[in-house]
């Protein structure tokens, strides 16, 4: 068993004490910190957590505690994980890692240095869907990656500080983005560097300082490219989607709107239907397992897991760092309508990488451009000479 201080008693805090007191149920909560007095006590009856403080240090450097879980705003991220590392204390923290790629790579050190196991939170690469998917990439069924595209995008979330651009460090692209960078990379490879990134981004709806929605693709050094879309002004609830497209196949991924649990209602009697569903009548679309079909059973089971036998889970800082660094660059491409660079200052993967040929011999004398059936019958292939570079048909049949 494993003894948890959690770090916040809000939204995020409370998804994964249900997680984490549910699935393995061996592990639990011993410790709460929050802000507020209030907060702690209501966590703690609810929880059935033995220790409640609002001395953060206290909580993490108590004795009853083995691993601290950050379920904090993002301007705490870094003060948490300095604490722990002071107080050696294995870590998990939510996403994203820092505001930027600087915190993130201070926190990065840090923990290192002091030798203390670290996880990163990114439940939506943990999914059952997309687990599925990945096994399936990379396994080979969709040949060689070309490109990965992600979607997140909902009304908005549900606490102030994300809405305030210095606690928050961003508005749409950090919260969001942070998902959609790690699900395509994960497809890509995760030791394949991004290069560069074109984002834009824009305040089309919330009174805010913050971006509220943004569009933007990520190179890679071997060729594919990335593609993330995420918004807090979609009306119609948390749209969850990713594609991946290969030289041998696609997978399209839909992970919390239209998954084949439909209800209609009056809206008498009816109350919590999914996480940002924006009406509780008319059709609805609830989630049939909330907490497992957005990951969070399998992340702590891999973080737990990974844990006991002495591993670095599947996500760890150096994960939430590179995110940190390709969203830095988005953001400077949203101000300077560029292609800006990825600067990792840390890199662990493949390097001096290039863009693979798409070149597909046909015979000596031609390349193949496509093969197909027609709908009258006739089999055909279209050619590229080696020689002369003309496009050829040939029919076969």
């Amino acid at each position: 068993m494993k003894r948890i201080a959690m770090l916040g008693s809000g939204f995020i805090g409370r998804f994964y004490a249900d997680s984490l007191q549910g699935q393995r149920s061996k592990d639990k909560i011993v410790m709460i910190y929050s802000r507020r007095e209030e907060a702690a006590q209501q966590f703690a009856k609810d929880y059935q957590c033995e220790h409640i403080t609002t001395d953060m240090e206290a909580a993490i450097a108590h004795p009853d505690v083995d691993v601290v879980c950050i379920s904090l705003p993002n301007n705490l991220h870094e003060p948490a994980v300095m604490l722990c590392c002071k107080h050696k204390k294995a870590v998990i923290t939510t996403k994203p890692l820092g505001r930027n790629a600087a915190e993130a790579k201070r926190m990065l050190e840090a923990v290192e240095a002091a030798g203390i196991f670290n996880g990163y939170l990114e439940d939506l690469v943990y999914t059952p869907k997309f687990i599925k998917a990945y096994e399936s990439v990379k396994n080979g069924a969709l040949g060689r990656i070309l490109w990965a595209k992600s979607r997140e995008t909902h009304p908005g979330p549900h606490s102030d500080w994300f809405w305030d651009i210095e606690k928050a460090g961003g508005g749409c692209i950090l919260d969001l983005g942070c998902h959609c960078v790690e699900i395509t990379r994960s497809f890509i490879g995760k030791d394949i560097k991004p290069v560069e990134v074109m984002c834009w981004a824009d305040t089309q709806v919330k009174p805010i300082d913050a971006e509220d929605h943004s569009i933007g693709l990520i190179k890679y050094e071997n060729g594919a490219i990335a593609q993330f879309e995420v918004s807090w002004t979609f009306r119609g609830g948390l749209d969850l989607r990713d594609e991946v497209m290969g030289t041998e196949g696609t997978i399209w991924i839909n992970n919390f709107l239209r998954t084949g649990l439909e209800m209609f209602t009056t809206g008498k009697g009816a109350d919590y239907v999914a996480e940002k569903a924006e009406s509780n009548s008319g059709w609805l679309f609830p989630v049939g397992d909330e907490i497992n079909d957005l990951g969070y059973n399998h992340m702590f089971t891999d973080m737990f897991n990974s844990m006991e036998k002495g591993v670095e889970p599947r996500e760890t800082f150096y994960d939430g760092y590179i995110v940190n660094a390709v969203l830095d660059a988005a953001y400077k491409s949203a101000k300077t309508k560029q292609w800006e660079p990825v600067i990792l200052d840390i890199w662990r993967g493949q390097t001096g990488l290039s863009k693979e040929s798409h070149l597909i011999n046909y015979d000596d004398n031609y390349y193949l451009v496509k093969e197909e059936v027609t709908h009258y019958g006739a089999k055909k292939v279209i050619l590229k000479n080696k020689a002369t570079g003309v496009i050829e048909e040939k029919i076969l049949e």
